[in-house]
């Protein structure tokens, strides 16, 4: 068994494309989504303990029961009771991804806590156990067990990891990854998809038809990939995110898009191109308060 405490990396990710297709009648909504995780992102400390603690080096990040670090843990405990597994812990996590951003963030750290817990207790869950208990914690958390690009389908627990010739044309690829001082709550952002059906959905048939036509086009570009049909709802109400991504495309050719329900936005940097002069336009635009950081796809 490992030593403890154990330190996790817990990966923001990007939604490089994204089609809700519909609203299930559990109120979730299904969709097709191609994601990557990025060389970037917070670091989870995991140590047996007494009890059940958690710290945070950021202010205001929830360290009660409300955060899904401790909601992971005890779905952990609950399902290893009586197998001689730890049986608390304490987490001080390292938070670098921004709240509200659409990053993933705290999905990626509850998956951190499970695989970390994992580890501890000698690996006694198999991934696929794991996996189902990511599940129930969030809909995008069973895409951080996997480091590489995957689809994800129906709410988000159906995971299927991209072919290796579509993983080399992601893998490496550099990108800027910046958000604004304010986030967006991720339940008002599908509420408002679901006033705005049907009309605001993708046909499941043509979501999968645009990502088979990349899949099959061996030599499509990531580029090619980039759609987000949580935008127009995002962009009526926050319109300093259009405002900026126009005048990105105008001023510097950076074709930039909203990551999941947003606020954070990337876009792909071009071979030998350097972004300090595109971190300082977003600078100028939205403050001090922006954050922006350039990054590569894992």
């Amino acid at each position: 068994m490992p030593v403890s405490p154990i330190s996790i990396f817990a990966p923001a990710k990007l939604n490089l494309s994204l089609a809700i297709t519909g609203r299930r009648p559990d109120g979730f909504h299904d969709l097709v989504s191609v994601v990557a995780p990025l060389d970037f992102g917070d670091v989870l400390h995991v140590e047996a303990a007494d009890g059940l603690k958690l710290t945070c080096d950021t202010p205001g990040v929830p360290t009660d029961g409300s955060n899904l670090v401790l909601k992971a843990a005890t779905t952990f405990f609950q399902a290893t009771a009586g197998a001689g597994a730890v049986r608390g812990a304490k987490f001080r996590l390292e938070k670098k991804i921004p709240v509200g951003a659409g990053l993933g963030g705290g999905s990626s750290d509850a998956v951190a806590a499970l695989r970390g817990l994992n580890a501890l207790a000698g690996h006694l869950l198999s991934l696929a156990r794991l996996t189902e208990m990511a599940a129930r914690l969030g809909s995008d958390c069973p895409l951080f067990l996997h480091e590489r690009p995957v689809v994800m389908r129906g709410r988000g627990e159906r995971i299927e990891p991209l072919a290796e010739s579509a993983v080399a044309r992601l893998r490496g690829r550099c990108v800027l990854v910046f958000k604004p001082g304010f986030g967006i709550p991720t339940p008002w952002a599908y509420a408002q998809l679901a006033v705005a059906a049907p009309h605001s959905y993708m046909p499941a048939a043509e979501a999968e038809a645009r990502l088979a036509s990349w899949l099959t086009n061996t030599n499509a570009p990531a580029e090619e990939l980039l759609f987000n049909n949580m935008e127009p709802p995002a962009f009526r109400k926050y319109v300093a995110l259009p405002a900026l991504l126009d005048q990105l495309k105008t001023d510097f050719g950076f074709a930039a898009r909203m990551s999941g329900s947003g606020s954070a936005c990337f876009g792909f940097l071009p071979p030998g191109v350097s972004s300090a002069s595109i971190i300082a336009a977003i600078h100028a635009a939205w403050g001090d308060s922006a954050f922006a950081m350039d990054t590569r796809l894992m």
